[in-house]
């Protein structure tokens, strides 16, 4: 091994030591993190997706699973990845919307999907079990809820991102800003009004009783 190290030319021995050292800083990091992870009694990240279920939410995630859902569908960090991830779904869509979709998915979504929908796709059974199977799972589904700045969330973290305007202004034509409006600067109009009146309902003779 070692007459096979000294054949090496310089930079091929730069390359390989370069790749050793990363995987060693890799394995490293990973050990001492685990290690933070297993010894703290709190989470190392905020906790923004919920699992908040019960009853009957709680048997639509064992019929979730037996179904075989998992094998193309990701929720409670269970599955693959290979069709859409779910957990935060219920922050996208209310229970009426999911049950909908559940039993008619093409017609609700409004165009032509890759599995769900009528056979032979291959998750047009999941329209054929039991309703109360349909409407477990459903229930299931609603509450997988994301705090606003989740990966899973629908609407970005409130208040200013320096990261979320750089790649706005990187990557979002000009025309966008005619159409589309930044959900963020509503926030603030929001809060800039309820520190108004926060303010004036602080001015003597306001009528707030002192």
């Amino acid at each position: 091994m070692w007459q096979k190290w000294k054949r090496l030319k310089t930079g091929e021995k730069v390359l390989f030591g370069s790749v050793a050292l990363l995987i060693l800083v890799t394995i490293q990091n990973y050990v001492v993190l685990e290690w933070i992870r297993m010894s703290s009694d709190k989470p190392m990240y905020p906790v923004r997706t919920h699992y908040d279920f019960a009853g009957e939410g709680f048997r639509g995630s064992e019929l979730f699973r037996t179904n075989n859902c998992t094998s193309c569908h990701k929720a409670v960090g269970n599955g693959t990845n290979m069709g859409l991830e779910l957990d935060g779904i219920g922050s996208r869509h209310d229970l009426a919307y999911i049950l909908a979709f559940l039993h008619d998915p093409e017609n609700t979504y409004g165009s032509k999907t890759v599995d769900h929908g009528p056979a032979p796709k291959e998750a047009s059974y999941v329209a054929k079990l039991p309703e109360a199977d349909l409407h477990a799972i459903g229930v299931f589904l609603s509450q997988l809820t994301s705090d606003r700045g989740a990966p899973t969330a629908p609407a970005p973290p409130t208040g200013k991102s320096g990261f979320i305007d750089a790649m706005l202004d990187m990557w979002a034509p000009d025309s966008w800003r005619l159409v589309f409006s930044d959900v963020r600067a509503g926030d603030a109009a929001k809060a800039g009004a309820a520190n108004g009146q926060r303010t004036e309902d602080a001015k003597p003779g306001s009528g707030n009783g002192h």
